[in-house]
């Protein structure tokens, strides 16, 4: 039997020192705290907003309304402002125009920690480290929900959430001694022991081998459903987006496109006009897939080339391209 299943360390964090202590986590007496059914829709309401970088305009009068629980898409080009609008949603960054509303409540006026407890984040994947175990690492994700007498609760919300991703065997490895595709599986994580309302992430497959990406969005795909969570997603898979979101939200040009089913966002056209390739969308067990073709800059190339090549014909019939 793992180690793992019959007892949990972790490290205590009590009146500012820490000592090391064995949690023990017996299977018989293992609740799912990781769940917290609610009965409410939750709803953001983005109105018109904004922001640019010194003059450098990247968002512009983004509308939209986007209400869970479901899993959300959010698809397009590189600098098109996808990453600068979920930060314009959990306050790491401030639209210089327009609002943003959680359930009627203007994000101006929630404080951080408030934020932190209805909001997670897990951000795009980065070199960053930290001199922690998996177990500390992931168990900053209860911050906002910490008091004094919380950490059984805390351990035991992450032990259940070290499980539900199959990484409860790092538990005790030293973050900076993990692979990418494991940084990443610890960041969402650290991401989910928040028990967020909405879960934002920023390319969380991005590290990950076709195998892991499919289980993470699967996983995130369950999440929305089990957990009753709003899971909004940037991601660069058409497909993967394709197949397992609810929505898709389309952005161009620093505006929102598009949105609706991805049946009803993903089609030959969009994909032309945003991405400016040339593909083909066929129906895969009811859900879009995309095969791409060529760039159309590439294809416009090649008429031309072909334009360009004149065909003579000489008398005893042999064709000459010139």
């Amino acid at each position: 039997m793992n180690l793992l299943d019959i007892y949990f360390i972790g490290r205590r964090y009590i009146f500012g020192y820490r000592r090391l202590s064995v949690y023990v986590v017996f299977k018989y007496k293992k609740m799912d705290v990781c769940t917290s059914h609610r009965a409410q829709i939750m709803i953001i309401n983005i109105d018109g907003i904004e922001f640019g970088y010194s003059s450098e305009s990247v968002l512009k009068d983004v509308t939209a309304k986007i209400e869970g629980p479901k899993f959300v898409s959010i698809l397009g080009p590189n600098g098109v402002g996808k990453s600068t609008l979920i930060h314009c949603i959990n306050k790491i960054l401030s639209p210089r125009k327009g609002t943003v509303m959680i359930d009627d409540k203007d994000v101006k006026g929630i404080t951080i920690k408030e934020m932190s407890k209805i909001v997670g984040y897990v951000p795009y994947s980065s070199n960053d480290t930290f001199p922690l175990t998996v177990v500390d690492t992931v168990l900053m994700g209860r911050h906002p929900h910490s008091h004094r007498g919380s950490l059984d609760e805390d351990l035991d919300i992450v032990y259940e959430t070290l499980e539900m991703l199959d990484i409860a065997h790092l538990a005790m490895r030293s973050f900076n001694e993990l692979s990418a595709g494991q940084h990443q599986k610890v960041m969402l994580a650290r991401g989910l022991a928040q028990q967020p309302e909405v879960l934002l992430l920023d390319e969380p497959t991005s590290n990950l081998d076709v195998h892991h990406q499919l289980e993470v969005s699967k996983l995130l795909k369950r999440l929305s459903v089990e957990k009753q969570i709003l899971v909004i997603m940037i991601c660069h898979d058409i497909n993967i987006a394709a197949k397992y979101s609810d929505e898709i939200i389309l952005m161009y040009d620093g505006s929102i496109y598009d949105v609706g089913t991805p049946e009803e966002v993903i089609t030959e056209d969009n994909l032309r006009k945003v991405y400016s390739v040339e593909s083909a969308v066929i129906n895969d067990l009811g859900s879009p897939h995309v095969i791409l073709r060529d760039s159309i800059k590439d294809s416009k190339a090649k008429e031309e080339s072909l334009e360009d090549k004149t065909i003579n014909t000489v008398p005893d019939g042999e064709i000459v391209q010139d």
